[in-house]
């Protein structure tokens, strides 16, 4: 395990908020993802580069991204001998 920290729980309007420690390296405005396990609660930054679009994607409102259920993946054989992949119709 890594370093412990203390951190302090404040009230933030009608929330609670959790003031994390500069040491942490965290960059203002970074996101987190935050679980409540068994015995506890962890928090994770978001990994960056996991997410799709971008500060882009709000500039183009009608792009929408397709949901997972439906994306239809198109089968085809594997070519191993690196000839030209055909499509069996």
């Amino acid at each position: 395990m890594g370093e412990e920290y203390c951190a302090r729980i404040f009230k933030s309007g009608n929330s609670l908020a959790l003031r994390l420690p500069k040491a942490l390296g965290l960059k203002e405005g970074a996101e987190v993802v935050l679980r409540e396990e068994r015995r506890g609660f962890s928090v994770e930054p978001v990994d960056s580069e996991e997410k799709i679009g971008g500060d882009w994607i709000g500039a183009l409102p009608h792009l929408k991204l397709i949901p997972d259920e439906d994306r239809e993946l198109e089968e085809r054989a594997l070519d191993w001998d690196l000839r030209k992949l055909r499509r069996d119709a």
